[in-house]
């Protein structure tokens, strides 16, 4: 989707990096969720919104898990922190018992 909105392969690159940590938080902490693409645009730029969701345990401290080397799963607490830098837009949610939705965007440059 990145190569059909126009996205050069260097930035495709770190769009399907965020969408892979995403994935994998997912599957370690929540079993299962899923994942959306969607193009969007806005008054001057084209980009993709990406929304990761699961019904899992949820995060009991976002900025905690936001912070480089945090980790409950015992990896190098890379993942969130990392999605972060790589894409220009970052919004989390969490509910204790009740799951996770974290929606980025990348705008073409």
């Amino acid at each position: 989707m990145a190569a059909e909105l126009g996205f050069l392969s260097g930035d495709a690159t770190l769009i399907a990096t965020a969408i892979s940590e995403l994935a994998r938080n997912i599957v370690t902490y929540a079993g299962k969720g899923h994942i959306t693409l969607k193009g969007i645009q806005n008054s001057s730029h084209v980009g993709i919104l990406v929304v990761a969701s699961d019904h899992g345990p949820g995060i009991p401290d976002i900025p905690q898990a936001l912070r480089d080397g945090f980790s409950t799963s015992g990896s190098l607490g890379l993942g969130l922190p990392g999605v972060r830098r790589l894409m220009d837009e970052f919004e989390i949610t969490s509910q204790p018992s009740r799951g996770t939705t974290v929606a980025v965007k990348k705008w073409k440059q």
